[in-house]
């Protein structure tokens, strides 16, 4: 989970301030010491740590922090605030050109992920009712033209090539003419990368940079290689005037060292991190939600986005009036399911949820095949089964157990659980009924 080691690390230092009633100025320094040890730990650059522990420190034992009843959480507030500020403050969004179509040049080292992206930052852009064009400049690495073809394929977006014998300058002038001529609005370009920083790369990168005119300019790193990460954004910045960064696999970064550092050292913002390997899995990136969840506040904002594009709003009215009457059925059940699916892993929605810290979801037991495992049941059964659980016998549960590939066992725990449920379901529907016929007699109904 992103940033797993240092959150569980921040919180607990900052843990102790909490219950106090007064500070002083020793109980700030043995906080900002533990601080000061985990942003290092999570490879943060030195210098960063330094002027962000020093920052912190200055206003905590400031009188507004020093006089206030709950202290503690004063200075919590502070290292979120400052968190938020290491990052860049607020989101940046991609500049559009006022004139389409706007060219989006994408750069980075082998292995960071850059054709991926590219495909995921098109699928993004599609959705927005954009009409982006993919370009295959890596004429360099085998099968790179190939590979951006099937992920622009998944995108449904459409993929600008001319081979692999072409000089990249040229390939990017014609797929911008081609882009004109075919209302494409936004053109995407794949370029090549190396294994390391070299003349002939960055000669290359300021040769496309100079025949499209770029409105952004994507460095696409590697977030789990930390402080190498931001050592190249610092070079490529020098040699080719990024406009900002695109953070991939920091679903996998427990330290999260690059997405503090990268802002400070270089100048420039994050725009985007990718969260998993599906298309749909490139976000945009908040310094204020990353900071509250790195400590612990949850990020509601982001869950909520999540769920009102993952889920079916036709299907939760439906669904709010059979809670209503007390008609929720298996196959309801089902539907939920499959949306909660879609969301993403569990363990990274949980830690969207305020109060639900790292230290909490490390004793959760996130078990996701158990999703797949009462899907298998439920699709095993019959229309009317799902319909009306009560007509399960035993005969009807064997044959369910043996189409899902599970235990009887399995069957019976998934049934009793949906009875819970729909008890559950039924004492909320009377206390709704019971409050709106109080509320109809002169009693306020809430």
């Amino acid at each position: 989970m992103a940033f797993e080691s240092l959150a569980e690390k921040l919180q607990n230092a900052l843990g102790q301030l909490k219950g106090k009633g007064k500070l002083s100025e020793k109980d700030v320094d043995i906080a900002m010491r533990e601080v000061r040890l985990a942003l290092l730990e999570a490879d943060v650059n030195f210098k960063v740590v330094k002027n962000f522990t020093n920052k912190v420190k200055e206003r905590a034992i400031g009188s507004e922090v020093m006089e206030s009843l709950t202290p503690g959480q004063q200075v919590i507030k502070i290292v979120n605030e400052e968190l938020t500020f290491l990052m860049g403050e607020k989101e940046e969004k991609l500049k559009f050109s006022p004139t389409p179509p706007t060219v989006i040049l994408m750069c980075g080292l082998q292995g960071a992920g850059k054709t991926t992206t590219t495909g995921k930052l098109a699928y993004n852009l599609k959705k927005q009712n954009k009409r982006p064009l993919l370009v295959a400049c890596d004429v360099y690495r085998p099968a790179a033209i190939k590979q951006l073809e099937v992920v622009g394929e998944r995108a449904g977006v459409p993929v600008f090539s001319m081979g692999d014998k072409n000089n990249p300058v040229d390939i990017a002038k014609a797929a911008l003419e081609h882009g004109k001529r075919n209302n494409n609005d936004v053109i995407i370009i794949d370029t090549a990368g190396r294994l390391h920083i070299d003349e002939t790369l960055m000669e290359e990168l300021t040769n496309i940079h100079g025949a499209v005119n770029p409105e952004e300019v994507l460095l696409v790193v590697d977030a789990m290689t930390g402080q190498d990460a931001v050592n190249v954004a610092k070079t490529f910045n020098e040699a080719l005037e990024i406009s900002g960064v695109v953070l991939t696999k920091l679903d996998g970064d427990a330290r999260g060292g690059a997405a503090l550092s990268i802002r400070s050292v270089t100048g420039k913002p994050i725009k985007f991190v990718g969260m998993g390997e599906k298309l749909e899995q490139l976000e945009p990136f908040h310094p204020d939600r990353m900071a509250s969840r790195i400590l612990g506040m949850g990020d509601v904002l982001t869950l909520i986005e999540k769920a009102q594009t993952s889920f079916d709003e036709q299907k939760a009215i439906e669904l709010e009036k059979k809670l209503r009457s007390q008609q929720f059925t298996l196959e309801d059940f089902l539907d939920q399911l499959e949306e909660m699916k879609n969301l993403g892993p569990l363990d990274e929605i949980m830690g969207m949820i305020p109060g639900m810290n790292s230290k909490a979801l490390k004793g959760l037991n996130v078990d996701e095949k158990e999703i797949v495992r009462i899907q298998a049941i439920i699709q095993s059964m019959t229309p009317a089964e799902r319909e009306n659980p009560s007509i399960i016998d035993s005969k009807r549960r064997k044959r369910i157990a043996n189409g899902s590939g599970t235990r009887v066992q399995d069957v019976n725990k998934l049934l009793k659980q949906f009875k819970e449920t729909q008890k559950m379901m039924k004492k909320f529907g009377d206390i709704e009924k019971t409050m709106k016929k109080k509320g109809k007699f002169g009693m306020p109904f809430f």
